[in-house]
């Protein structure tokens, strides 16, 4: 071939793979687009639903926001607080009025903390935050280095083991195990706090790095360890699928082994679905972050929503269950879209 036919092909498989790009970041703008309103649909649904529940309850806010002193308030102040609250109002005018104020910006105010819903929300997620994204990061490699070292060792005494251990981790509920945790690591051997997220009696100001990670420690234990089941046992059959295949078979009589083959030949095929299922759980994550929350009083998003819920915190209880709904399912997305990014076979278009 000479220079000029040299240069044209050049010059045409670059084109052609520009073309490819856009029409790749084409397909995942529309994509995401969809996503987006799917969202906004799912978010107003839920919001009216929710809505509806919390004004059927049994609970009373006007109640749980006098309290103890409900005896004492006579009924034209009880009718005044009603008033200013808006609950006095038919239920669709209420929703609509709470409607407008959100789309605006405004959550309200929590009737609990006497504060604003999204400072409330704001604060008790940073705490949320770092427990479930070390939970997170914790239960994936474990469970991904399980699942891998299962797979590896099919049959052996290190795969029954394993498979015991998620088996019985599945079929776990939450608190039990945070409970559990509790007794063991607090209790009798008194190596952790018994809950709390700072100790007890300590100014803000003099509560150190060291102080707020002994307290984080255990719920991080009891979340991790119920979200290592899914991920080693998906990987661990995701793995075994792989290493069955023809093209493994083949570099197997090539001489490869161990790590060497699961290095080349597995982790791509096994990390993706991982990845995906991880970034799936995002929903399972913050309902087992409610439970630990719980057991161990640890100031987060989880037990606000509780208190919220026992006490007829209605805005903050509403606030909530936005918030959650959002984080639920940018979660989800993230996990298309790595999938979609990191997975050549499901981009459309590649053939252009």
């Amino acid at each position: 071939m000479d220079m000029d036919g040299l240069q044209l092909t050049i010059l045409w498989n670059g084109n052609g793979r520009s073309k490819v790009h856009k029409l790749i970041d084409r397909k995942l703008g529309i994509f995401i687009l969809w996503k987006g309103l799917r969202m906004v649909t799912l978010l107003v649904a839920i919001c009216f639903i929710s809505f509806l529940l919390v004004k059927n309850s049994p609970i009373d806010p006007i109640q749980a926001y006098i309290g103890a002193d409900m005896l004492k308030v006579s009924p034209e102040q009880r009718a005044k607080i009603a008033e200013y609250w808006g609950v006095d109002q038919p239920v669709m005018v209420q929703f609509f009025h709470w409607g407008s104020a959100v789309l605006s910006g405004d959550l309200g105010t929590s009737m609990i903390y006497r504060r604003p819903v999204i400072e409330v929300i704001g604060e008790r997620f940073s705490n949320s935050l770092v427990l479930m994204l070390s939970a997170w990061i914790l239960s994936g490699i474990i469970g991904f280095v399980m699942g891998v070292v299962a797979a590896m060792k099919k049959g052996t005494w290190i795969d029954r083991l394993i498979k015991w251990y998620c088996f019985t981790l599945a079929s776990t509920p939450t608190f039990w195990m945070g409970l559990l945790i509790l007794i063991v690591f607090a209790v009798w051997l008194g190596w952790f706090p018994v809950g709390m997220g700072v100790p007890a009696g300590v100014l803000a100001e003099n509560v150190t790095l060291m102080d707020r990670i002994q307290h984080l420690v255990l719920p991080v234990l009891t979340l991790s360890m119920v979200g290592i089941a899914n991920v080693a046992l998906h990987t661990r059959q995701k793995l075994i699928d792989v290493l069955a295949s023809d093209y493994v078979l083949f570099a197997r009589a090539r001489g490869e082994q161990g790590f060497v083959l699961f290095w080349r030949h597995g982790l791509r095929s096994v990390a993706l679905p991982a990845i995906t299922l991880q970034f799936a759980a995002f929903s399972e994550l913050f309902g087992g972050a409610v439970l630990a929350e719980q057991v161990f009083s640890y100031p987060g998003l989880g037990q606000a929503t509780v208190e919220a819920g026992l006490r007829g915190d209605v805005p903050l209880l509403l606030g909530i269950v936005i918030f959650t709904t959002m984080f639920v399912f940018v979660g989800n997305l993230l996990a298309d879209i790595s999938y979609r990014v990191l997975d050549p076979r499901t981009r459309e278009g590649r053939e252009v």
